[in-house]
């Protein structure tokens, strides 16, 4: 029952290190995350529904299984449709969660209790959630909820560039911290050796989307596009090493600039497989609504590479997320983290005690804002629904899913929006000098 129930669930606490109670909290939460998009991606995936009516029974049309014929459409819970579904059930589970928590200042607040126990019965509800969701008719639900996805999916991409650019700042200050602590040349040359290849790896994919995602004739709008976040990455990559930029902040350079560059192609790349010309975007599919798809050319995949990558970068960043707060006392303003005071000495009894559990270290505090953490979630559940159909939008009859030209521009706009983020982080010391960023 304690597993169940408790404020520290003993399967996960009983094969790792002492950890704090929000800590894994948050990891659970995550994990139900995690379990909903395994679930949208087996629901969409290709021939799922024709293996699914092989089995006798369980499908209609499937045969019968002694002598009771079953109704069950199987197309209504797979595809498009299905994954539409999926986002809204997890949608709804973390904005309940959020509303609930609005508030919660430590964990000696009742509420606090059900944010951190009773992990079978949040199952329960969002199973139940999820099941309520395929009842819903079809109708407008899968036409409005796209752009339900498309707002919520620019504001985590927004999320996922603050903690890149949170991330790029503390390594190069971790690199050069241990450079200047150790003497050792080796700190500077690793800087520059993983400086070199984002770079050259920004310039061979900017190449790439000139060849396959341009023409010599036409396709005005990808060169535009591509030319404009070059030029930006070039900008922001010289302002990096400005000398003034460097008195106010030594440890910016060169390294955060390439990540951040590498992060802007990939988003421009991701915005181009959007482009709803055949002639101009080579991974452009039709797809219809139980998943299969068509095309000029073969197909071997499902996904093209740019929803790959993107699926990749939503498991690290809502893992950071769960696991860590920032090193800038800025970012966990932004992110409403922050470890509370009570947090180092639960931990050192936890250690001294040499138990492994979930130790309370919000008793005077909350470590992160609950309903904030559920907002992100949420909008990562968005995300994730968009990233598996592609960004694609379902036409009036909910039968093909076509490429819009609202997919190009919101993620092309939130690359632009990181670049301009990552600006300010640099100008903002000498903007508002009387302001500590160190």
């Amino acid at each position: 029952v304690s597993c169940l129930c408790g404020s520290a669930p003993c399967l996960l606490c009983g094969c790792c290190p002492s950890a704090k109670n929000s800590t894994v909290s948050r990891l659970l939460f995550t994990f139900f995350l995690f379990l909903g998009t395994l679930v949208s991606i087996i629901m969409i995936i290709p021939g799922v529904e024709k293996e699914l009516h092989k089995l006798p029974g369980f499908c209609e049309g499937s045969g019968s299984v002694l002598g009771v014929q079953t109704r069950v459409d199987c197309s209504s819970f797979l595809g498009h449709k299905a994954v539409y579904r999926m986002g809204f059930a997890m949608a709804a589970f973390f904005f309940l969660f959020a509303a609930i928590m609005v508030c919660v200042r430590s964990s000696k607040d009742p509420r606090a209790a059900v944010q951190n126990g009773f992990w079978f019965f949040k199952f329960l509800v969002l199973v139940g959630i999820t099941v309520g969701a395929f009842y819903i008719p079809d109708g407008a639900f899968t036409s409005v909820w796209f752009y339900f996805g498309v707002v919520g999916s620019f504001l985590f991409i927004l999320i996922q560039l603050v903690l890149l650019i949170d991330f790029a700042h503390s390594w190069s200050q971790l690199w050069l911290r241990n450079a200047g602590e150790t003497n050792a040349k080796g700190w500077y040359a690793a800087l520059c050796i993983v400086t070199f290849i984002f770079y050259a790896t920004s310039i061979a994919a900017i190449v790439l989307l000139y060849v396959y995602y341009t023409k010599p004739e036409g396709c005005t709008e990808g060169k535009v596009l591509i030319s404009i976040n070059l030029i930006l990455c070039l900008i922001v990559s010289a302002v990096s090493i400005l000398p003034k930029i460097q008195d106010a902040q030594p440890h910016s350079g060169l390294l955060q600039a390439s990540l951040i560059t590498l992060y802007t192609i990939y988003i421009t790349w991701s915005a181009l497989a959007n482009v709803p010309t055949q002639a101009c975007n080579p991974t452009l599919l039709v797809r219809n609504s139980t998943g299969s798809a068509t095309a000029t050319q073969p197909l071997t995949t499902w996904w093209d590479a740019p929803s790959i990558m993107g699926l990749i970068i939503f498991i690290l960043c809502t893992l950071f997320i769960s696991v860590r707060s920032s090193d800038h006392l800025q970012v966990n303003k932004l992110m409403l983290t922050e470890e509370s005071a009570a947090s180092a000495g639960s931990e050192a009894a936890a250690v001294e005690s040499g138990l492994h559990r979930a130790y309370d270290n919000e008793q005077d505090g909350v470590s992160y804002n609950y309903t904030f953490f559920h907002l992100c979630l949420l909008l990562a559940a968005l995300y994730i629904m968009m990233t598996l159909t592609n960004w694609y939008r379902p036409d009036e009859s909910l039968q093909v899913l076509t490429s819009p030209w609202t997919a190009v521009w919101v993620k092309i706009c939130s690359s632009w929006a990181g670049l301009l983020l990552y600006l300010w982080t640099l100008v903002a010391p000498l903007v508002l000098p009387d302001r500590d960023f160190s």
